[in-house]
């Protein structure tokens, strides 16, 4: 069985966790407030601890069949001694039974430990707020998402990000033109202009975000961007504390693709803009090279809400430091339809009324 780290108030014994509006950490039982530098060595000492060892000789149940537990985590909770069961990638949660947060230390050791993480800034409140505000005025969306008690079921979650430096030495060649309209008593005139237009240079590319874990959208995680970096600290466990995390399941090779494309993008998008004064610009030709790459693990802070709704999973957003907030929401086609018959009666009584009294005058 795998083991878990837990933080308990030296006060009153309660789980204690991180708390995003001091950005320390905190007990929600006594209040008592403590820094996280105070628990730097906390980490290694935890560590150390070892359960007892009562095994037990026993025949019930039956043996797993090849490949049925392939991805299957087993933890025992310090406090009340409850199992929680969790995939290969839950690296922070909270027992089911008793409540305290809970983070699988050999999850995030060895090479799966992040260099950085982006500690929550906004809280449960704030992510409710903006959800609430989000569905606001949006008369047809169907009424589980506007439940108060769905609501209540978002979750900050610490998504795996690797974060890409590299420079970027590019070549690009455009075929451009210019058109040129005029007339006389005769004739009217068009004349285009077709120039090759070169553009060479280089730009530096400063951590550049693909999301580590396939349980999340990468377009979903790349709108709720950009994050702020000068906030980020070097990873302690002590921040997941009261928090999901995942780690990552899709490695550093595996994103360098993604990244190469968002690089690919942004290079083009600034070269493009230096090319003005021409009616038409189409790229012709395209070089870019990369050099001085290299990747870094860390974790950001994100809000998540997941709704299925007509056999559809409808998955909300948002950054858990600056706020920002994504989702798609679904039409609930019979209130669509009782709202455009309340319109069709509508508009035909005001068509009568006006009938009516045209005939009266």
């Amino acid at each position: 069985m795998s083991t878990l780290q837990e933080y308990k108030c030296p006060c009153c014994g309660g789980a204690i966790e991180f708390d995003s509006a001091s950005q320390n950490m905190k007990c929600p039982y006594c209040d008592t407030e403590f820094e996280l530098e105070t628990l730097k060595s906390y980490d290694d000492i935890l560590k150390t601890d070892s359960g007892d060892d009562m095994q037990w000789d026993s025949n019930a149940g039956s043996e797993w069949s090849e490949g049925e537990s392939d991805g299957m985590r087993v933890y025992s909770c310090k406090s009340c001694g409850g199992e929680i069961v969790a995939d290969e990638t839950t690296a922070a949660t909270e027992c089911p039974f008793c409540g305290n947060q809970v983070v699988m230390m050999g999850q995030l050791s060895g090479d799966l430990k992040p260099d950085y993480v982006i500690p929550f800034k906004l809280d449960k409140a704030a992510a409710i707020a903006a959800l609430k505000k989000h569905y606001e005025g949006k008369r047809l969306l169907p009424k589980v998402f506007k439940d108060q008690n769905h609501i209540e079921e978002i979750k900050g979650i610490y998504v795996p990000f690797w974060l890409f430096d590299t420079d970027a030495d590019a070549n690009i060649r455009y075929k451009a033109t210019r058109v040129r309209h005029w007339s006389d008593a005769n004739f009217v005139y068009t004349e285009t202009s077709h120039y090759s237009v070169l553009r060479a240079g280089n730009i530096g590319f400063e951590r550049v975000p693909v999301d580590g874990s396939t349980k999340m959208a990468d377009d979903l995680m790349e709108s709720i961007e950009p994050y702020d970096f000068s906030q980020a600290v070097d990873f302690q466990t002590a921040y997941l504390a009261g928090y999901l995390a995942d780690k990552y399941d899709v490695d550093a090779d595996t994103s360098i693709e993604r990244a190469n494309s968002r690089i690919k993008k942004s290079t083009a998008d600034a070269f493009a803009a230096t090319v003005s004064g021409y009616s038409t610009v189409i790229p012709e030709s395209t070089s870019i090279k990369l050099q001085n790459g290299v990747a870094k693990y860390a974790l950001y802070p994100v809000w998540i809400l997941n709704t299925d709704w007509n056999g559809q999973k409808y998955t909300f957003a948002m950054n858990g430091q600056t706020g920002k907030f994504a989702g798609d929401l679904p039409m609930d086609k019979s209130a669509y339809k009782r709202w455009l018959f309340g319109i069709a009666g509508a508009v035909g009584a005001a068509i009568l009324a006006v009938s009516y009294l045209a005939w009266l005058l």
